[in-house]
C-alpha cells in the first residue's frame, strides 16, 4: 500500500507506528517512502536510540504519547524529536470520545518546547472535530488528525475545508 501511495502522491508520508519494537521495521518503512515516522513512547525500550535511528535514515522523528502518559517523559528527548503526537483517545479503534485533559497536556508540552527552544510540532490524534479544533489550536497544537470526523461525514472535502476555515 505504501509503495502505491508514494508513487501517486507528492504529499508528505507521515507514518504512526502503533506496534511493539518499531525499531525492527524502521528501515523497511523508510525504503517505502516514509518522511515522518512516529513511534509510541510506551512501545520503545530505548526511545532515544529509536529516534536517532529514524533521523539517521533521513526521516523526521515523532513520538506518540498515550492519554495516561505525562508529557514530562519527553524532557530528555525533546531536542531530537520533530513531532509529538498526543493521543486524545485510547489507541486501538476510532470513534471514541475526546479526552478533555488533552488541552492541559498541549499547554504543558508547548511550554516544554518553548523552554527547550526546539521546533517540535504538536499533533493531536483522536476525537478531533469542529467543536474542539479551535481550542486545540489555541492551546498550541500544530497538527490535527480528524479521521472519523472527516471520513464519516457526508462530504469529507467540505468537512476538511470547514476545519481549516475554523482555525
Amino acid at each position: 500500500i505504501l509503495e502505491t501511495v508514494k508513487k501517486y502522491s507528492t504529499k508528505t508520508l507521515d507514518l504512526h507506528l502503533m506496534i511493539v519494537q518499531p525499531e525492527r521495521y524502521l528501515l523497511d518503512f523508510q525504503k517505502l517512502g516514509a518522511n515522518i515516522i512516529t513511534v509510541h513512547y510506551e512501545a520503545c525500550t530505548h526511545l532515544h536510540r529509536t529516534l536517532q535511528q529514524i533521523k539517521d535514515l533521513g526521516c523526521q522523528a515523532g513520538v506518540a504519547l498515550n492519554p495516561h502518559t505525562p508529557v514530562s517523559v519527553l524532557n530528555d528527548v525533546l531536542y531530537c524529536t520533530d513531532l509529538v503526537c498526543l493521543m486524545s483517545v485510547n489507541p486501538g479503534f476510532g470513534g471514541q470520545k475526546f479526552i478533555e485533559n488533552t488541552y492541559k497536556k498541549v499547554k504543558e508540552l508547548k511550554a516544554m518546547i518553548l523552554s527547550h527552544q526546539t521546533n517540535t510540532l504538536i499533533e493531536i490524534d483522536g476525537g478531533v472535530n469542529a467543536d474542539n479544533s479551535q481550542l486545540l489550536s489555541k492551546a498550541g497544537a500544530d497538527v490535527l488528525v480528524a479521521g472519523n470526523f472527516v471520513f464519516k461525514s457526508t462530504n469529507p472535502s467540505k468537512t476538511i475545508q470547514d476545519l481549516i476555515e475554523a482555525l
